[in-house]
């Protein structure tokens, strides 16, 4: 029987940092291309401060034009704080709040203006109205695999983080290199250590990379067991904060060839996805 594999594809996280306002009907026929290929998942928008991130200022909109009749894709929303989770929620075709959590002090900072503590604080809230609304929530730990700012890191460190978010309520964990500073070896290891000690918990990669990297990211955490895996078509996108312009979003189309090669089942139709790929050829090379 195939290994099955859930692959999110982000286009929230290839549009955010483009400075152009993306028109929202542009969006929509981008996010409904995606949606009839057979992701796991779509992280398609984010109930975000519009200063914060200008680009997504019309998630609910375009959420309000989709036609979700056809599709099995489940839609994940980021959320930052309280109010956002609170307007995720009154959306019932939003499965996932997404909520960034840093285990690196400076980059909590950084991202959403609170210190690790408040934002402990803040996820609590966030799982408690998820909770409420017959949502899950989804955590990323940013920064999960050592940061640039000489913040403490270590595999134990990422560990007692597991710890205490599973004992919160978090069932789903996403452990992402923030800046695409990972090795294979520190991938391999905190997978594989984590995944056996925490059976309950749903571990995934958000990875970042260059374009020669990618493979060897990919091979180890699946090698180590992960089977939930973030991706943006063609790698658009990324953290705005890596000093490498190299450095862009995991390239779903390269995830998906390893995945045919390692006989797992992404659930993803080739043919469909290759339209959506030239949609995105389309549109990116419009507003890049």
């Amino acid at each position: 029987m195939m290994e099955k594999v859930k692959v999110i594809e982000c286009p929230r996280d290839a549009m955010q940092g483009i400075k152009p306002f993306i028109p929202t009907n542009e969006k929509v026929k981008y996010i409904q291309a995606l949606l009839g290929c057979g992701f796991d998942t779509i992280d398609f928008g984010s109930f975000v401060s519009p200063k914060a991130i200008p680009q997504m200022v019309d998630t609910a909109e375009v959420l309000s034009k989709l036609d979700l009749s056809k599709t099995n894709s489940k839609l994940l929303s980021i959320v930052a704080n309280v109010r956002g989770a609170q307007d995720a929620s009154e959306h019932s075709e939003i499965q996932y709040l997404g909520y960034p959590f840093s285990i690196s002090e400076n980059f909590q900072m950084r991202n959403t203006h609170k210190t690790i503590d408040q934002s402990v604080e803040t996820l609590q809230e966030i799982l408690n109205i998820a909770d409420a609304s017959g949502k899950e929530v989804v955590t990323y730990i940013s920064m999960g695999f050592g940061n640039p700012y000489g913040d403490p890191w270590d595999v134990d460190i990422v560990g007692e983080w597991t710890e205490k978010l599973s004992g919160m309520g978090a069932k789903i964990l996403s452990l992402s290199d923030t800046v695409g500073s990972s090795t294979p070896e520190v991938i391999e290891y905190l997978f594989s250590q984590l995944i056996p000690r925490y059976p309950d918990i749903e571990f995934g990669a958000h990875l970042h990379t260059t374009p020669t990297k990618w493979h060897e990211k990919v091979d180890a955490a699946y090698k180590a067991g992960c089977r939930r895996f973030d991706g943006a078509v063609q790698g658009f996108g990324g953290c705005p904060m890596a000093k490498d312009e190299l450095t862009g979003n995991m390239p779903t189309e390269k995830m998906l060839s390893y995945f045919t090669a390692e006989k797992a089942d992404s659930g993803v139709n080739w043919m469909v996805f290759e339209a959506a790929y030239n949609k995105a050829t389309e549109l990116f090379s419009k507003y890049h």
